[in-house]
């Protein structure tokens, strides 16, 4: 009798999608290396990536301190009123943490 083998070298790896060119300024470090990104989720055999299996959301990272920063771009809509813990954006009129020294959206100080 003949028996067969089966290895499968594979797995899900993730891998990064830019999204827009267009650097945003990061409103923990001031510098203008926030980008869209969007981490999808690929079958991948041999290490080569063959099919997509799950698209993820959309998300502004920082390329200089690695740190997501809130906003993906999409969403628009005017946030609640201001709290103890949070900074308002005179200029766009929105709301963000109050470590926050720059607005993610219109990139003013806020």
């Amino acid at each position: 009798m003949i028996e067969s083998f089966f290895f499968f070298i594979g797995g899900v790896q993730p891998k990064i999608k830019v999204l827009e060119e267009t650097p945003r300024r990061c409103p923990r470090c001031g510098l203008h290396q926030v980008y869209l990104k969007r981490v999808d989720h690929y079958l991948s055999i041999f290490f080569i990536p063959v099919l997509k299996i799950k698209t993820g959301q959309p998300v502004l990272i920082c390329n200089r301190c690695e740190r997501h920063a809130h906003g993906s771009g999409s969403d628009r809509s005017r946030s609640q009123p201001a709290s103890p813990t949070t900074k308002s954006c005179r200029f766009c009129d929105r709301n963000f943490p109050a470590d926050y020294i720059f607005c993610p959206i219109c990139g003013r100080k806020l």
